[in-house]
């Protein structure tokens, strides 16, 4: 049975910025408060959790996430995943690319405990911040009877990695799970779920850790958009520059330009991996026999990227 220590690893992010004129909500700098602070700042923090481990991995605005802090902030979670009295772990992050960080991690860590990312919408400095309630309530499913997988909780909403978007640009309520919803709710300090938690990866985690530890660099993958008008130029020019993989971001149920599609097959046939997923913010590709490019199999395009780099990396 897991103990009762609770880890946060902070990572910078809106949550921990601060802007010279309070109530600003756009001119501000992120990653500027330490996690440490942040955690002061939270009233009956500390009775809720227990023994708090709090450790500083990065200090960025999330638009910014590179692979250096993933490989970092993975193998920190493995680090403290496998002490049996660590209950489970909050991670601190920004909102811009906290559904690419939750859906790396849901494919690198043995996640039989939870691993908890959370955020805010408004720096520290706003007239009425949402980092700490969203704090408040990550450590609550992070302490939740049963918890386990890779989880983002804000605006009192429990979200699996898989599914998880960010929806608006400004809106305090800026996350969604598209047309699969919630997990469930955090409410007064209890978690009500509306689904099961997730299950974790078992053995392929292992696999996947070694390889994100070992491998330097890790494979190339791009992003590409169909659209109007849309040539194959890119494309070409990515082969050219020694890209490893692509993934498309289709219109529709995964069509594709004509002339990008003509450009994405050459690419493919020259070895370039290539996967397409659509531009949709609901819904997935329903793939049909004959289909010359392989779908995503219901994932975002930015996660059907980390997807894709991480089957190279394999």
């Amino acid at each position: 049975m897991s103990g009762q220590k609770i880890v946060v690893l902070g990572t910078g992010g809106t949550i921990a910025g601060t802007s010279a004129q309070a109530g600003d909500n756009i001119g501000y700098t992120a990653g500027q408060v330490g996690v440490a602070q942040l955690l002061d700042a939270v009233p009956g923090l500390q009775t809720m959790a227990g023994e708090l481990l709090i450790e500083q991995v990065a200090q960025i605005d999330s638009k910014d996430m590179d692979i250096e802090v993933w490989r970092a902030l993975a193998l920190r979670c493995t680090h403290h995943l496998k002490d049996p009295e660590v209950r489970g772990i909050v991670i601190t992050h920004g909102t811009d690319t906290l559904e690419e960080t939750a859906w790396f991690l849901h494919e690198v860590l043995d996640a039989r405990k939870p691993v908890v990312l959370t955020c805010a919408m408004r720096p520290s400095t706003a007239l009425i911040p949402d980092g700490p309630q969203n704090l408040l309530d990550a450590v609550a499913v992070a302490v939740a009877p049963g918890a386990t997988g890779v989880l983002a909780v804000a605006a009192g909403e429990v979200h699996g990695a898989r599914h998880v978007q960010k929806m608006h640009p400004y809106r305090v309520h800026a996350f969604a799970s598209a047309d699969v919803g919630p997990l469930g709710f955090v409410e007064e300090g209890q978690v009500r779920l509306t689904r099961n938690w997730p299950l974790a990866l078992d053995g392929e985690a292992l696999i996947a850790i070694e390889n994100i530890a070992n491998v330097d660099p890790w494979p190339r993958v791009e992003i590409v958009v169909s659209h109007a008008g849309a040539t194959g130029s890119m494309v070409d020019a990515l082969v050219r520059d020694g890209v490893q993989g692509l993934v498309v971001a289709c219109t529709g149920n995964g069509t594709i330009h004509h002339h990008l599609e003509a450009a994405l097959l050459r690419a493919q046939a020259a070895g370039v991996a290539v996967v397409r997923a659509t531009r949709c913010p609901e819904g997935q590709v329903l793939p049909k026999p004959g289909d010359p490019l392989p779908d995503s199999q219901g994932l975002s395009p930015v996660k059907a990227r980390i997807a894709l780099m991480l089957n190279l990396l394999r």
